[in-house]
């Protein structure tokens, strides 16, 4: 691996600013984007903002799937939304989401962000039945697919009704 070429492209997304999504028209950044390695929290940083703005749409900032990063890192969606508002990109999110809360070593957030991305609302006993008829809604079969997987599909699907 060359590490010339990694701190460029490092260096390259150091200032991606925050884009204000209107998410009655655009759905926010996949679950999967990491922020400074967090899974969640991109998406997270779009429904915040697009709260703030109004332009929310059928989204919700401070939810379930939020609350698991708030959760992991020991802050609340009060605090998350005072650096979302202060900051000037994502990366400062980032920056933010790494100092604060309870402290997390860059492979425990690997760890969190993997597992996160690979789990399914199916081993949820509470959420099973909502997440099987979905992903058949869907056509997405449960057993295969992970909430990510879900939460992208329906993205899509909503955005594809929207535009017909």
């Amino acid at each position: 691996m060359n590490p010339r070429r990694n701190q460029t492209s490092f260096i390259k997304t150091m200032n991606t600013p925050i884009v204000d999504r209107d998410l009655t028209k655009q759905a926010p950044h996949s679950p999967r984007n990491r922020l400074a390695g967090f899974a969640i929290a991109s998406r997270a940083v779009d429904k915040c903002r697009a709260s703030l703005a109004g332009t929310l749409g059928e989204y919700h900032y401070d939810c379930p799937l939020d609350n698991l990063l708030f959760s992991f890192k020991g802050i609340n969606g009060e605090q998350f939304k005072a650096a979302v508002q202060a900051a000037k990109n994502y990366e400062d999110v980032g920056f933010w989401l790494q100092a604060n809360g309870t402290t997390k070593t860059p492979a425990e957030i690997k760890v969190w962000s993997d597992e996160m991305e690979a789990g399914s609302l199916m081993k949820n006993p509470e959420k099973r039945a909502y997440f099987v008829e979905s992903c058949s809604r869907l056509g997405l079969n449960p057993q295969m697919n992970t909430t990510f997987d879900w939460l992208e599909a329906d993205d899509r699907e909503s955005f594809r009704r929207k535009s017909v």
